[in-house]
């Protein structure tokens, strides 16, 4: 995979529409565009969570550097790991509370993986920041309660642990912070590093 820097300043584009991963880039001062990446999410046939994440964060940053190749483009997905199975976004209220009947009491691994790919300047790099979780158990009141509140039901694993979804959770293990809520900073942050960009 080729990794040398672009020696040039280059734009900054985000291949995500997610408001999350935009406001958590946005701390880092950086002026940036966002693209759709366009990219089929559905898993490959026994593949791995952590392998999933660190597959679809690598396709959206190529999909959008192919139409701005002189940009740096960053990729990030999050897969939610049950027992080595992945858990998508649930999309419905019957599927967050489903999941989280299914997560209730027990470890989840989130596998958020992040891509820096530059096309003109020949760079692309992907890393994973992975967060042990474990949830309380819970009860079908309070999974309800939870739901009707936050309707979290574009997150994997059907709860924002950067709002009342904390309130589900025993205990967080995680080197990068900002990882559980879909962009690992401390990751990108090196990443752009090494493609060149001056931080902070």
């Amino acid at each position: 995979m080729p990794n040398n820097s672009p020696t040039t300043p280059r734009s900054l584009v985000l291949a995500s529409t997610s408001r999350y991963r935009r406001e958590l880039l946005s701390r880092l001062g950086l002026a940036f565009d966002v693209a759709a990446p366009h990219v089929d999410e559905s898993p490959l046939p026994g593949e791995a969570p952590r392998a999933l994440a660190l597959r679809l964060a690598l396709a959206k940053a190529r999909a959008v550097a192919a139409l701005r190749p002189e940009a740096l483009v960053i990729g990030s997905d999050q897969v939610a790991d049950l027992d080595g199975r992945p858990l998508g976004k649930p999309g419905t209220h019957e599927r967050a509370a489903a999941q989280l009947r299914e997560m209730s009491g027990r470890p989840v691994v989130f596998h958020t993986a992040v891509a820096v790919a530059c096309q003109a300047g020949g760079f692309e790099q992907v890393e994973l920041a992975p967060v042990h979780v474990r949830f309380r158990a819970l009860g079908d009141d309070e999974i309800e309660r939870y739901l009707r509140a936050e309707q979290p039901y574009d997150c994997a694993g059907s709860a924002k642990s950067e709002g009342l979804g904390i309130a589900l959770l025993e205990a967080i293990d995680s080197d990068d912070p900002t990882s559980l809520i879909g962009l690992p900073l401390i990751r990108t942050c090196r990443l752009l590093r090494a493609a060149g960009v001056v931080l902070p």
